[in-house]
């Protein structure tokens, strides 16, 4: 299949661009993390947190376990980062398991905490083998989730988009559509589950703008740490690894040294690709470390606030 005009021109733009010396950092960057399970994790989340904040985050994201089995630590470490950092952190939250009062119960000791913003999600099965029912008495999707958020408090609210579409989906109309009654209920953003190639965000973006979604689509970029995880999760949520990358990663395992500097390697072209595609906002999926993170966004252009350029 020969390439489209538009996917020539990125193509163009991100040859004729300098590597990565000539960017000059103007762009937006958010992180997400997930709540510790021991303290030995906590203290390498703080460690990633402090490593991240000097490049000025719009906001960092901690995640919720399936059926809210992370919610202690989920508040403990959003309220952590907003109060130690000043960095606006966000919580997630889902609508499994939980009715709608106990849902709002939550929002609310959000609120009265002063977290803001929330990342609001339908959410997947506890035991991740069945198909997702609504819980009786609850909100049954997001676009419900975030009409009821916006009734507790005036949240900021983000939400979750699918570029190869959700696994639950009918097909890429009906994603599209969920997409858009998330908007129209009261989104401030969407950003988008990982990929790993640049012309799947790019397809995604024009699609949505020609179903009449108007608001902010960032995209998702989780650098590899494991090529046997991301196998996992990719067959999870429908997301498809190139036929490249397997070789690029072969005979890693033993070589974690090697394996980030590959990984950095990837995902660094990735941004390049999408920024030379006008993209000005990314968000990180760090896993908890902030190395690779922090040396795509060098690589970017972006320094600590207030520090040498």
């Amino acid at each position: 299949m020969s390439p489209t005009f538009d996917q020539m021109q990125e193509a163009r733009t991100a040859l004729d661009s300098p590597l990565f010396s000539g960017l000059p950092g103007d762009i937006d960057v958010s992180f997400e993390f997930f709540p510790p399970k021991s303290e030995k994790m906590a203290e390498t989340l703080r460690e990633s947190v402090e490593t991240l904040a000097p490049l000025g985050p719009r906001f960092v994201s901690v995640t919720y376990g399936a059926g809210g089995s992370t919610r202690e630590r989920t508040h403990e470490q959003v309220v952590r980062i907003e109060r130690e950092t000043g960095i606006p952190a966000a919580a997630h939250l889902t609508c499994v398991e939980a009715t709608r009062e106990e849902i709002d119960a939550v929002a609310r000791h959000y609120w009265e905490s002063g977290i803001r913003h929330v990342v609001a999600l339908r959410g997947d099965p506890p035991d991740g083998g069945t198909r997702y029912a609504p819980h009786p008495g609850g909100y049954a999707n997001a676009a419900e989730l975030i009409a009821g958020l916006r009734d507790v408090a005036p949240f900021e609210i983000s939400v979750a988009a699918y570029p190869e579409m959700h696994p639950d989906s009918a097909d890429a109309t009906a994603d599209l559509d969920n997409l858009k009654r998330k908007f129209d209920a009261g989104a401030t953003r969407a950003i988008t589950q990982f990929f790993f190639e640049p012309e799947c965000f790019f397809r995604f973006r024009d699609r949505a703008a020609a179903a009449g979604i108007e608001g902010e689509i960032v995209p998702g970029v989780m650098p590899v740490m494991s090529f046997a995880a991301v196998q996992r999760m990719s067959g999870l949520c429908g997301t498809a690894i190139p036929g490249w990358m397997e070789g690029l990663f072969d005979g890693l395992d033993e070589r974690p040294a090697a394996r980030q500097l590959v990984s950095a390697t990837i995902a660094a072209e990735l941004c390049r690709r999408l920024y030379a595609g006008g993209v000005r906002q990314f968000h990180f999926y760090t896993l908890n470390r902030a190395e690779l993170s922090y040396a795509i966004c060098h690589m970017l252009g972006l320094r600590p606030k207030g520090g040498p350029r």
